[in-house]
């Protein structure tokens, strides 16, 4: 990727990061509870329109790779509710994985804003959840962009570990969304502000173990199980989506070619004779 691009995704994610990790940093408050949800999703959407225009603007992203981008959000829309989310089971994310994988980070992490934005508008699953879904799933999608190169069966068993990973990584961050707001502060999981980093870390993994970790399995399994599956058929899909879009092919100008000389002349001709 050209340097606009990842200067783009860089920011992207450090703001998302923000958005999760904000608890560690300030306490909740009324902002956080009414008027935080609306302001990162604006600021979600600006983000995502960012990374797509640096992509058009380095040559990774033309008319037929955002054409793939509506395709694969439809496909995705249309999966989620397959799975609905019961005991965990998520249908959506190894499509975003495969496709992060064969696109890049720039293209799996707008995927997974445009997916989930979609499956909410389709599903009715449009609330204050929505931007830090739409945050997870496109960390889901860069991250896969990211990974080392490996080709054959290790390369489907190092998708499948990861997307079985990123089942884990969907669940902590967003509880990380509502920890500070769902538990009586008495707890010993309870968010309290003020306390140092290494104890309200030790409170937010106890939360989420006690409340998600058995949901995040069935994701994970689930993620491991498809990629496993479809994986291979996937990628060689992808790929030749790929290649024929001609993604990542660099445009040449040549410079024109100078005209031909007039018919009949040689070099030196016109030259004076002795």
């Amino acid at each position: 990727m050209h340097a606009t691009a990842v200067v783009t995704i860089v920011l992207a994610a450090f703001i998302g990061l923000v958005a999760f990790f904000w608890p560690f940093v300030v306490a909740p408050g009324r902002f956080g509870t009414s008027y935080a949800p609306p302001l990162i999703f604006g600021v979600l959407l600006i983000l995502v329109l960012a990374v797509v225009f640096a992509q058009i603007a380095d040559g990774g992203i033309d008319a037929k790779a955002l054409a793939m981008l509506g395709v694969l959000s439809a496909v995705n829309a249309a999966l989620r509710p397959l799975g609905a989310g019961t005991a965990g089971v998520e249908t959506v994310f190894f499509v975003l994985v495969l496709a992060g994988r064969v696109f890049g980070p720039g293209f799996g992490f707008t995927l997974g804003c445009t997916s989930l934005f979609a499956s909410a508008l389709l599903t009715g699953g449009v609330g204050p959840w929505m931007p830090y879904q739409m945050f997870g799933c496109a960390f889901v999608g860069m991250l896969a962009g990211l990974l080392p190169r490996a080709r054959g069966k290790a390369e489907i068993l190092m998708l499948a570990a990861y997307g079985s990973a990123s089942g884990y990584l969907f669940g902590f961050l967003l509880n990380l969304s509502f920890w500070p707001f769902s538990l009586d502060p008495g707890s010993s999981i309870a968010y309290l502000p003020g306390l140092p980093f290494t104890e309200q870390w030790h409170r937010y993994l106890a939360f989420d173990v006690a409340t998600s970790l058995g949901w995040d399995t069935g994701r994970a399994v689930t993620n491991f199980v498809a990629i496993l599956l479809a994986g291979p058929a996937a990628l060689i899909t992808f790929r030749r989506a790929a290649r024929r879009a001609n993604f990542t092919a660099p445009i040449h100008f040549a410079p024109p070619a100078p005209p031909p000389p007039p018919a009949g002349s040689a070099p030196g001709a016109g030259a004076d004779e002795t």
